[in-house]
């Protein structure tokens, strides 16, 4: 099924009956220092765009820079040129942009831009090492130890094989705060499968846009009452999603809008062989999960989004 969207939202239809799942708490106060003075003037210029939801305190790795239009490479302006899903806790990474969440100890979502240029280069993930997110406070963040036996992958968000242009940018994808447990099965086939299809993508898209998180869905039980119920790993309880997002926003050449595909896979095996298609549902099914907002962003910088929930 194809949809075409001209207008300011979808007609709410959604197939799934999900629950909120994930937020993200607000930073703690504490001293600005120059880097946090910058990114957060930066952020309200990106709010003339994104009025939203209220801004929160951010941290920044690297500077947030407004969109202009018809720049290059992976900054994190380009990055978030369709706006931020929702506005806790954000961090800029060399390949990526983040909103945290201390209470999973992983991310709500992470974005990123594909292009033909990012994905090729000389970096190489033999020289990256999976390492503690050190701007998180050590109360709030994952370790390695804490995946270690757990039988659960170290599952990319940010896949590292999107960022071959910077060895920086690779390595930047093995924080752990880019991390969530995943089952193995389902990270090294079926969602390998999806992450080379993002790639795919930037043959035929002019920009390839992808934000990826997990989600936290209820499950009926016994008593006949829906419950959320998720595994936790370690001493730092970090929690394992049971199922995850992946929400792509495929720019046209030529001014011609915007497609977007959205998808949901189980945390669990998922047999490879299945199509891809066949994990395709209506965005707003994922807005309602997640706690998190894309359509008013995009619909903010085109009036035409195909929107593709089945093929």
């Amino acid at each position: 099924m194809r949809r075409v969207l001209c207008s300011r939202w979808f007609a709410a239809g959604v197939s799934l009956a999900v629950g909120t799942g994930v937020g993200a708490s607000l930073q703690r106060d504490r001293p600005a220092r120059r880097s946090d003075t910058h990114a957060h003037t930066d952020l309200h210029s990106l709010l003339s765009r994104v009025p939203v939801i209220p801004l929160p305190s951010v941290e920044a790795a690297t500077d947030l820079t407004v969109y202009q239009a018809g720049s290059g490479g992976s900054r994190p302006g380009a990055v978030m040129k369709y706006g931020f899903p929702s506005l806790a806790n954000i961090k800029s990474r060399e390949s990526y942009i983040t909103s945290y969440d201390p209470r999973t100890r992983s991310a709500s979502w992470v974005i990123e831009q594909l292009t033909p240029t990012s994905l090729t280069g000389s970096s190489d993930r033999k020289y990256s090492d999976f390492k503690e997110d050190e701007s998180v406070h050590a109360y709030h963040r994952a370790t390695n130890n804490d995946y270690k036996g757990s039988g659960f992958d170290r599952g990319h968000l940010a896949a590292a094989a999107n960022h071959k242009w910077s060895q920086k940018a690779m390595d930047d994808t093995f924080i752990l705060s880019n991390v969530a447990p995943q089952n193995p099965h389902l990270n090294q086939k079926a969602w390998n499968n999806l992450e080379k299809l993002c790639r795919s993508l930037t043959k035929h898209y002019l920009n390839v846009y992808v934000c990826t998180g997990p989600l936290y869905l209820p499950r009926p039980e016994a008593d006949g009452k829906l419950y959320v119920r998720y595994q936790v790993l370690g001493r730092n309880h970090v929690a394992v999603p049971t199922h995850f997002f992946k929400v792509l926003i495929l720019e046209r050449a030529g001014g011609k809008g915007v497609e977007l595909r959205s998808y949901v896979f189980p945390n669990s095996p998922v047999e490879e062989t299945l199509p891809l298609e066949n994990f395709l549902v209506p965005i707003e099914t994922i807005e309602r999960a997640s706690g998190l907002l894309f359509v008013p962003n995009i619909m903010k910088m085109t009036s035409s989004v195909q929107a593709i929930s089945a093929r």
